[in-house]
């Protein structure tokens, strides 16, 4: 065991007094492994003492403290070896008695006359109110009550107690918290509050001009705070110190992105800009007008546009897209649209010929069904530059040789890598980079997810979309929902019908009351799919040609049934979350969602946008299967209750946590020790900005009073994000 002297920060856990060998392998289940580990343990909760209350209005059961004098002790042994420790404090309103059983070191400390604080849950005992192993606070005989001791509450494991932790921090803080080395320079730790403050968000007790606290007295606040707004100071110190290094990451990131990289100048006159946007054929909405002007900007660069536009479905995001490619052949240079589905390739190839009708020949689409000699031709076109506008799927990426890429749109991505940019740069240039995605982003997840990504965002969708009625759809519905169905085919309209993906299915379609037999068994997922088909087709709606798709179709199957659908072939597609992203079909407005509960909220948003694309009201409804806990019927009322993707996003995040919207390792980003994305955006926002700000000015972190700042960005992230020392 080492002296105390000698405790270093990376000093082994188990080197601590009253740790060991043995207790540290449990404390390592909980990531403490060194000192420091200890001392960066940030508390989970923390026990407020209960007010303050007259002895003579106390409640039996309602938890509060209690000063006083005491004026009797007495520590009793029973036969069984067992020990009671008693006491009675009194003050002008009455006494109390408290009781220790097994405790008799307390007689050490509890003696008479000793002025104390109790806080516990009284219980009436008789005549008299008796404390059970209250909370004890040794008051000097001048000192006031106060509001009695916040207490740290820590994650646990097997073996150990609140206590031992709060023992061994403790003893940590008093021999290394002021050891610890400061990132944070004063006048940075200035900056932040001021930041703080213009943004109206209360950085705790620090004075107006004040900094905020720094590492030693902020350790031992975060840990046992002298109260609440030491604690609000504390722990704002260490989320504002958190977000920041993250976000010195990214933004040093976005800057290594473009530092070295060159990519054509596409700019646009105003006649060019009018140009293009008469051949849309309709007005822009103000949020696409916006987008497009940051795009112009972008385009406009010598070093290339990384933007990810997000947009509700339906909000017109791809008409964007085309703005960009086609500013990019006014330019002389060539574009790719990359879709996820050959089906939607084929979609946006005909749009974009539909918006050239007068003159096409230099729009080129490359998908699987193309022959050999066609895609021989294809790929020819486009290295000698008469195809300029290329759409297709991500096979593009290991085929193409373009002759002057300069516009690169991937749709219904979340991210494009270093290496498919890569695969894309000609010999000295790298194309602009558009990455759509219709899942809108909680702004914590996108400022953390995407930091090194410009983002922009469509929230309005075009006038003439139709509204989409949502039902939260009960059992007894069944009947009628199925008859409303019917009229809607009737009326010429389609339909979808969705199942579960993944894991087995217990849902079924909800059925006719007349057929006893049309419940789905517990098959698999495409198993569940097919059986749901086999009972439409056969009997709930057997007088409607009924299509089915799932995943597990040969690619061709696939096509042809979505293309058979988009042209009326199919009247009612039952189908697995392959529709998600699909083609446009105007005439189908009504979708049946079954086992709902097993479906995000963000991809039930998805898969209501297949039906709002036309000129008739949608309708959709979601039944669950089996038992749905109350939590899950929540999430579900709030998706009956908006049709926001932005709100519903929001919603998700706080339902959710982000752990589970970034998935098991955030990303490839390190975990979170202090900070929450969800509870702490507003600082998320303040100190993204400052972080640019300071590599803007200096893109290196050479002052040297930010040196060791700048180490612990790269010690913490340089590995992830390709940070090299002389980032």
């Amino acid at each position: 065991m080492s002296d105390a002297s000698s405790l270093t920060p990376t000093t082994k856990i188990q080197f601590l007094a009253g740790v060991g060998p043995q207790r540290a392998e449990r404390l390592a289940k909980l990531g403490i492994y060194t000192l420091r580990d200890l001392l960066f343990f940030f508390p989970r909760d923390y026990e407020h003492p209960a007010a303050e209350v007259a002895i003579d209005r106390l409640k039996d059961g309602q938890a509060a403290s209690v000063t006083g004098v005491i004026t009797d002790a007495e520590l009793s042994a029973r036969s069984s070896g067992k020990s009671i420790f008693g006491a009675v404090v009194t003050n002008e309103t009455g006494s109390v008695r408290i009781v220790f059983f097994n405790q008799p070191f307390r007689a050490d400390t509890l003696t008479f006359e000793r002025r104390v604080m109790i806080s516990g849950v009284p219980t009436q005992k008789g005549l008299r109110m008796e404390f059970v192993h209250p909370k004890v606070k040794i008051l000097r005989e001048d000192e006031a009550a106060g509001a009695g001791e916040i207490l740290p509450v820590y994650p646990l494991t097997d073996g150990f107690k609140q206590y031992d932790i709060r023992r061994y921090t403790r003893e940590v803080l008093e021999q290394l918290a002021r050891e610890t080395t400061e990132v944070m320079p004063e006048d940075l730790r200035r900056a932040v509050v001021r930041r703080l403050r213009d943004a109206s968000i209360d950085p705790g007790g620090i004075d107006h001009d004040g900094p905020l606290p720094p590492i030693d007295r902020a350790l031992w606040q975060i840990h046992f705070p002298t109260d609440d707004r030491s604690l609000i100071a504390a722990r704002t110190r260490f989320v504002s110190q958190e977000l920041l290094v993250m976000q010195l990451a990214l933004a040093m990131r976005r800057r290594s992105l473009t530092t070295d990289l060159n990519a054509p100048v596409i700019d646009a006159s105003p006649e060019t800009h009018a140009a293009i946007l008469d051949r849309f054929g309709f007005t822009l909405t103000d949020d696409q007008r916006q987008v497009v002007q940051e795009i112009r900007h972008d385009l406009r660069r010598q070093f290339p546009m990384n933007r990810l536009l997000q947009g509700d479905v339906g909000s017109g995001k791809t008409a964007v897209a085309f703005y960009a490619m086609m500013l990019a052949h006014a330019s002389s240079h060539q574009s790719v649209l990359m879709a996820p589905t050959e089906v939607l390739a084929r979609q946006h190839y005909e749009n974009l010929r539909h918006i050239h009708a007068d003159n096409s020949d230099h729009i080129g689409l490359l998908s699987g069904s193309l022959g050999t000699a066609q895609r021989r031709d294809v790929l020819q076109r486009v290295a000698d530059g008469r195809v300029t506008m290329l759409v297709g799927t991500q096979a593009l990426l290991y085929d193409v040789k373009f002759q002057s890429l300069g516009v690169c749109v991937i749709d219904e991505q979340h991210k494009f890598g270093v290496r498919q940019r890569t695969a894309l740069r000609g010999d000295d240039m790298d194309p602009h980079c558009l990455v759509m995605s219709a899942t809108p982003i909680p702004r914590s997840i996108g400022m953390t997810l995407f930091g090194d990504v410009d983002m922009s965002t469509i929230r309005q969708k075009p006038p003439g979309r139709t509204e989409v009625h949502t039902y939260l759809a009960q059992d007894e519905w069944t009947q009628r929902w199925w008859q409303f169905v019917r009229q809607r085919l009737d009326e010429g309209r389609q339909v979808y019908v969705v199942a579960p993906r993944v894991g087995p299915a217990t849902a079924s379609a909800p059925s006719d009351p007349s057929n006893n037999d049309a419940n789905a068994d517990g098959c698999e997922d495409v198993a569940s799919v097919e059986t749901i088909y086999a009972q439409l087709r056969d009997d709930v709606l057997a007088d409607f040609r009924v299509g089915l798709l799932h995943g597990r179709m040969k690619p061709d199957e696939k096509n042809a049934t979505m293309e058979a659908f988009a042209d009326g072939a199919i009247q009612v597609l039952v189908s697995t979350t392959v529709i998600e992203v699909g083609v446009d079909v105007p005439n189908a407005t009504v979708m049946t969602i079954l086992g709902a509960n097993r479906f995000g909220l963000a991809q039930l948003h998805q898969l209501r946008g297949r039906i709002n694309r036309g000129v008739h009201p949608g309708h959709v409804a979601v039944f669950t299967d089996g038992d749905v806990p109350p939590d899950e019927v929540e999430r579900l009322k709030i998706f009956e209750s908006t049709d926001d993707g932005f709100e519903l996003a929001e919603a998700d995040f706080r339902m959710r946590g982000p752990g589970d919207m970034l998935g098991k390792q955030q990303s490839g980003l390190p975990p979170l020790r202090v900070a929450d994305l969800a509870r702490d955006r507003e600082i998320l926002a303040v100190v993204r900005e400052l972080a640019q700000d300071m590599i803007d000015g200096d893109p290196e972190m050479n002052d040297e009073a930010l040196s060791d700042l700048r180490r612990q960005v790269l010690r913490r992230y340089g590995d992830r994000m390709e940070l090299a020392d002389g980032a």
